[in-house]
């Protein structure tokens, strides 16, 4: 459906726009949220809970249907994930936690189908919304920088209990602000820097995520305003696309172990 009776900047606009719910005037109000800083992006969430919990029963049916004999083919791909991710990490984090190969598991399939929705073609979801009366629809929640940097802020929680787990929080502040400079003079130049670093790593793994797989959505929106001649670039540039899916949902996780695992180092 090229762009209707819409032109192209706004077929652009129409899909790049969030389902929102907001309060205004004491009143629940959807889609006239500008300016409003509690605005709930109801499909960003909708869509990661979704998945989430698409992710859950899928491994969970895997676990209890799981046999010691020749595994079925989903079975078999469970199990060479896991044990890639449990090797990533035992590579990667040198210190003792049940927490850390969970989450790197939890975030690789979990960013990974996020992404995933990216393959399909923009018009399909939304133009099934808009009969069901729903006027904005995007379906790539991280394509949503509040999800990516929701995601990024727990990884930030994470680091910081790690770094006071293993260092205490004297040795936490003195890593802050005796490094690079040992020296009392050197104290407010070291913040600023070490405090720079620490909060570049949120931002860091929120903005890679979100700018990757955002750029990608807008190329198909604008392979679509082609109309029926959308196909065969759409396969194709899907086709490339998942490299990207596949590998942003993998720097995420990999990003998420070296931190924790630096975080846990004592010295």
């Amino acid at each position: 459906m090229a762009a209707g009776q819409k032109t192209a900047g706004e077929y652009i606009q129409h899909h790049l726009q969030n389902l929102q719910v907001c309060k205004v005037d004491g009143e629940w109000v959807w889609n006239h949220c500008q300016g409003n800083f509690w605005t709930l992006n109801v499909d960003s969430m909708f869509f990661s809970v979704f998945l989430g919990a698409l992710f859950l029963f899928l491994f969970w049916r895997t676990a209890n249907r799981i046999t010691t004999g020749v595994p079925g083919r989903f079975q078999a791909a469970v199990e060479s994930l896991v044990e890639f991710v449990d090797t990533s990490v035992k590579e990667t984090f040198h210190g003792e936690s049940k927490l850390i190969a969970p989450l790197g598991l939890t975030i690789f399939v979990w960013v990974f189908l996020m992404n995933l929705m990216d393959l399909i073609p923009v018009d399909w979801l939304p133009a099934t919304a808009h009969v069901a009366g729903i006027e904005y629809l995007k379906v790539v929640p991280t394509t949503d920088l509040n999800i990516t940097f929701a995601m990024s802020l727990s990884v930030f929680v994470l680091i910081i209990y790690y770094s006071i787990k293993a260092k205490g929080v004297s040795g936490f502040v003195k890593e802050l602000t005796l490094q690079p400079f040992n020296h009392p003079i050197a104290i407010p130049f070291n913040l600023v820097l070490e405090g720079v670093a620490l909060l570049a790593k949120p931002l860091s793994l929120s903005l890679r995520l979100f700018g990757n797989l955002f750029a990608g959505e807008l190329i198909f929106i604008l392979i679509a305003l082609l109309g029926v001649w959308q196909l065969p670039l759409h396969f194709a540039w899907a086709v490339f696309h998942i490299l990207i899916i596949v590998l942003q949902a993998f720097i995420f996780m990999m990003l998420t172990i070296v931190y924790l695992a630096l975080a846990n180092e004592e010295h």
